[in-house]
């Protein structure tokens, strides 16, 4: 569901909670600082268009400009251990990751192919990189990358320090937290979704609800709404005889991996959506 990714690429966290697709060896995720720097090097020498600014080899600038390449051509190991987010990606095996292709691989189809790097401020052992990049409506603007100096190779700063720590604990279980946390959150904002295009259905058809197709087709919903395949969840939509009331439910595809809560929607006494949720742990 394209649509239903809002994530900002100047935080490379909310990218990367989505970059999860094969790609790479598992021992690229186990790369040494010298290793990684000088495959910062050798991506560097192969981009030098896109930048507004001089670049220096394995500065900050050029880890950026190393990370968005990779992430481009779907180098997700790669690209994930040049930010804080490694630890999160070291235990996993490629059939691992590949679970998460679905999920996130759209993201990297969406960075543009020169990536203008107009900008670095560097400050001891901490730096900001200015680029140009797509916001959440896909337009672009100015954003900003903060980055630590760890050894002599920079690290992009995905995370905050909560989420580092938590990151540090729970190592690879980490993306698969977030992705059912993220599943979740959507199918919560579906459902309200689902409601609203009901409520549009019902004015344009005689006050009458309609079923998950007809919506569909009202154009009220994206097609993909009727399949589980990049929502992770399966919606179903239950419309009475009469077509005065409806009730829709989400159950996660695939509990533990794609979601843990069931939602319910049902129209309280006084005819308005009324969303609950259960953990019936299976």
């Amino acid at each position: 569901m394209k649509e239903r990714f809002t994530f900002r690429f100047a935080a490379p966290l909310t990218i990367l909670v989505m970059l999860c697709a094969a790609g790479c060896s598992v021992e690229a995720s186990k790369a040494t600082p010298e290793e990684i720097k000088a495959a910062v090097k050798s991506e560097a020498a192969k981009t030098a268009h896109g930048a507004t600014i001089e670049i220096e080899a394995n500065g900050p600038a050029d880890t950026v400009r190393a990370f968005y390449k990779f992430l481009r051509e779907k180098k997700f190991r790669a690209a994930i251990s040049l930010t804080n987010l490694r630890p999160a990606i070291e235990g996993l095996t490629d059939a691992e990751l590949k679970e998460f292709d679905v999920d996130f691989e759209s993201i990297a189809g969406a960075v543009p192919a020169e990536v203008e790097i107009n900008g670095e401020i560097v400050t001891g052992e901490l730096a900001t990189v200015t680029a140009k990049l797509p916001n959440d409506d896909d337009k672009l603007e100015i954003q900003q990358i903060r980055l630590r100096k760890e050894g002599d190779f920079w690290v992009i700063l995905s995370a905050d320090d909560e989420a580092e720590k938590k990151i540090q604990k729970e190592g690879k279980n980490y993306f698969y937290a977030l992705r059912i946390e993220t599943h979740q959150d959507e199918a919560r904002q579906m459902l309200d979704r689902i409601s609203k295009a009901e409520m549009v259905y019902a004015l344009q058809n005689g006050n009458n609800f309609g079923e998950m197709t007809q919506l569909v087709l009202a154009g009220l919903l994206p097609d993909d709404a009727e399949s589980s395949d990049s929502t992770g969840y399966k919606y179903s939509v239950k419309v009475t005889d009469d077509k005065k009331s409806y009730s829709v439910k989400a159950e996660p595809a695939v509990y533990g991996k794609t979601g843990k809560l069931t939602f319910s929607v049902d129209l309280n006494d006084k005819r308005q959506p009324h969303l609950t949720s259960k953990d019936y742990g299976k």
